[in-house]
Order: structure tokens, then sequence, then C-alpha cells
């Protein structure tokens, strides 16, 4: 039978990229898609490590990653993409991420010793919310009824000194001396007094009667003009 070019058996015999043994890569497709060898003059189209990262890296830091690969042998190169502890190992040695690392490690040092000093704080807060807490069941409630009293003694006094309450006070005032000086008016006509006892008395009286009839007509006519 005849064999034609292209036929099963000549598509079965190995191609020279084939017979080589290959090396799995632990890295993503995107990034081992390309199974030929790196050589130095083609050091530029190794991995971009800012792939993996989730913000874009800058021109200075990519330049910094390229010369730290520059000068790496084609077999330095290859186990970068073929070890997953030496990749790991020339990772952290980049400046970049060692900056990011001194940096988070002084921000969880930070971190670490404000928790410890929120935490020393801790009792002082309860013994401060106790004091409050005893403060406002015991000293306010105090504080605040004798607030109220002060407020209703203060609303007695304004009412009692307005105008209006002093011309009754004055005018309750007449009455009371009115009735003093017919009282004793009385007690003379029934001859309880004599006249030398009763003249005094009843001129004191009726002279505090008019000075106040005087100035209850003064304050009243003044409140009504």
């Amino acid at each position: 039978m005849f064999k034609f070019w292209g036929s099963q058996e000549q598509q079965a015999q190995p191609r020279p990229d084939d017979a080589a043994p290959s090396q799995q890569s632990w890295y993503p497709p995107s990034v081992s898609s390309s199974s030929r060898p790196l050589t130095p003059s083609r050091t530029s189209s190794t991995p971009n490590l800012s792939s993996r990262g989730s913000s874009p890296v800058s021109p200075t830091e990519a330049a910094g990653v390229i010369a730290s690969l520059k000068d790496k042998s084609v077999d330095e190169l290859r186990k970068l993409l073929s070890d997953k502890d030496a990749y790991h190992q020339f990772f952290l040695s980049l400046e970049q991420v060692k900056d990011q690392n001194n940096l988070r490690g002084e921000l969880q040092k930070e971190t670490l010793q404000l928790a410890r000093e929120n935490m020393e704080k801790e009792p002082r807060m309860v013994e401060l919310r106790n004091q409050c807490r005893i403060i406002r069941t015991t000293e306010l409630a105090a504080a605040q009824e004798r607030l109220n009293e002060l407020e209703r003694q203060k609303e007695e006094t304004l009412k009692s000194r307005s105008p209006s309450s002093l011309l009754q006070r004055l005018q309750e005032a007449m009455n009371k001396t009115e009735e003093e000086s017919e009282d004793l008016h009385r007690q003379l006509l029934n001859s309880e007094i004599d006249l030398g006892t009763f003249v005094p008395k009843y001129k004191k009286l009726r002279n505090t009667y008019h000075r106040r009839a005087l100035v209850h007509l003064a304050a009243k006519t003044s409140s009504i003009s």
C-alpha cells in the first residue's frame, strides 16, 4: 500500500520540539504559553511581574525588575519559570518588594502598639463609665430636683413682684388699716379707751392709710397710662 506524504505514520514521527524534555511550568497559561527557551537577547520577553498584581507598575519599578533579570543566564531564567520556590526567592529580593514588606511590618507594629494601648486603657474606661452611671443616678437626680425647686421659687418671686400683685397687696394693706381705724373708733365710742390713748393711735393709722392710698392711686394711674 502506498504511503503518501502526510500520512499517519509520518505524522506520528516526533517533532524536534517535542523530542526535547519539557519542564512543567507553574505559571498561568498567559505567562507560560511560549515553549521556546529564553535567550539573553530575549530578556525583554520575560514574564511581566506586574500582570500578577492588582495595580500597574511604574516605568521606574519595571526598569528595576528588568535590571535584576538581564544579568541572569538562560538556565536561571528557565528555573524562574519552572521553580516556584526560586521565583518566590527572586520576588522577595526585589527592592520594591522589600520596601513594601518593611512598610507593612512597620504598620503592623504600630497597629499592635495602638491595640495594646487601647487594651491598657480599658479598665480606666470601665471605671469612668461606672462613675458616670453613679453620677447620673444619684448626683444628677439630686441636682435636677434642686434645679426644679429653684425654678419654682423664681416663678413665685416673679409672680409676687409683678405690678398687679403689688397693687393687690397694697390694696389689702389699705383695707386692713381701715379696719383697724374703725375698730379703734368703736372702742372709743364704747368707752373702752380714753381720748388721750385714742388720738395718737388713730392719727397714726389714718396717716398710714392715706399714704398707702396715694401710692396705690399713683401706681394704678401709671400702669393705666
